[in-house]
């Protein structure tokens, strides 16, 4: 009687085999990212009432710091 002999599975290749992501997959969170960034560091076009000073002070920080101001 012979033991039942087991094969070893094909190694996994590393070539050919990629995944590719759609060209919006990357655009629209970069879309969403800039409109939010230039939502933030243009505070004229806000109409919010008066917030927290802390949040207006790092607010003013970063858009000196951003616009080179």
């Amino acid at each position: 009687m012979s033991a039942p002999t087991h094969t070893r599975p094909h190694p996994a290749t590393t070539g050919g085999v990629g995944t590719r992501l759609p060209w919006w997959a990357l655009a629209l969170p970069a879309l969403a990212f800039i409109t939010l960034l230039v939502l933030i560091l243009n505070p004229s076009d806000a109409h919010a009432a008066g917030g927290d000073p802390a949040i207006t002070h790092l607010l003013e920080w970063v858009q000196q710091l951003v616009g080179g101001r």
